[in-house]
């Protein structure tokens, strides 16, 4: 066959395939598959997925696959905390700033005259918004929201030149939240609601579920709020579809592709690999995005203390949602339960 002719074969395959297979989104509620095997899933396996998480404090899980809930239980409809998948949201939300120039990456905490409680050195000023959203500005400042898990793992303060070091670090975070809302003029609650929230649809998210996190520590506030796991599957869908929902742009797709590619390995935390507050698979490392299981490279995860998870899985059109309700002391799910589940639910696949 000719060149010119296999092209066009190709080109005419793939518009069989992506006729075949549209993309479909949720409207006012969630499109529920009456049987899992509608979805491509074996509902025997599925059903075994289901018992293991009642082993353990699961609280609510939805898989949706291809833009349909193909299996879901527990309490999807109702609000908890996010922990720190809060920071993934606020990822998504630097797209817009960064591509218009109201936000420079590469801008330094001294050219953006952060600075916090016991001051910042001028190395630690060398830290760029690149920095802080990669985790590696090398700031080891009291912050807030620390888990003592993070305290424990903290380097010491001025042992690390800022862009040289990664450690899952809320000082970064909450100091991205800080610089979101100077460049913008703008709350991080009101603008997930608008740039996110009410685009896809959320049925119950507003921004009244947020609260700042304020204290002595630091300047800089954590941004915590409250959500379901059906919004945070259209959020799982939003991002699987790199911004876009149902032909619309709501984020720069190139800025998907760079927040959720691998930049850093994030073996001090046993896991592959860290974006732009995004956790991100990334085949060879040391440890597995998750334990118990494989992943295809180019899969990512949003993450709270506790075991919440925003699992997205480009490779096979997969989104899965996990909530714990972590209002009550001492319920918690462990990485390698959460990696046991999602394994379960991958081998309930049928295609």
């Amino acid at each position: 066959m000719s060149p010119l002719r296999l092209a066009f074969a190709l080109l005419l395959t793939a518009s069989v395939l992506f006729a075949a297979s549209p993309a479909v989104f949720p409207g006012k509620a969630w499109t529920v598959a009456a049987r899992p095997e509608e979805r491509g899933f074996s509902a025997e396996k599925i059903a075994l997925a289901k018992d293991y998480a009642a082993t353990i404090p699961t609280a609510a899980v939805m898989i949706v696959q291809d833009g349909v809930v193909a299996a879901q239980w527990g309490e999807v409809d109702r609000k908890f905390n996010t922990h720190s998948m809060r920071k993934s949201f606020l990822s998504a939300l630097f797209g817009a700033p960064v591509r218009s120039g109201a936000i420079k990456l590469d801008a330094t905490m001294a050219e953006l005259g952060i600075d916090d409680v016991s001051g910042l050195s001028d190395e630690e000023k060398k830290a760029t918004v690149r920095d802080c959203l990669k985790a590696r500005s090398g700031v080891y400042h009291p912050a807030l929201y620390e888990s003592p898990g993070m305290k424990k793992l903290k380097p010491p303060r001025f042992s690390e030149r800022a862009g040289t070091h990664w450690y899952y670090n809320n000082w970064d975070f909450n100091v991205a939240g800080t610089i979101y809302e100077r460049a913008t003029g703008r709350k991080i609650f009101e603008a997930i609601a608008e740039d996110i929230a009410k685009p896809i649809g959320m049925e119950d998210y507003s921004p009244a579920d947020g609260k700042y996190e304020r204290g002595p520590e630091s300047m800089h506030a954590a941004y915590p709020f409250r959500v379901t796991a059906r919004d945070l599957a259209r959020f799982g869908l939003l991002m699987l579809h790199r911004g876009e929902w149902n032909g619309r742009r709501l984020i720069d797709a190139a800025w998907v592709e760079e927040s959720t590619r691998y930049h850093s390995d994030a073996t001090l935390y046993s896991s592959d690999g860290y974006g732009y507050m995004w956790w991100v698979a990334r085949n060879h490392n040391k440890f597995p995005h998750l334990p118990g299981v494989e992943l295809p490279e180019g899969s990512f995860s949003a993450r709270g203390a506790g075991g919440h998870f925003v699992l997205i899985i480009p490779a096979c059109g997969l989104v899965i949602v996990h909530r714990v309700n972590t209002d009550l002391p001492g319920r918690a799910v462990k990485d390698d339960e959460f990696g046991r589940l999602v394994k379960l639910i991958l081998d309930a696949r049928q295609t």
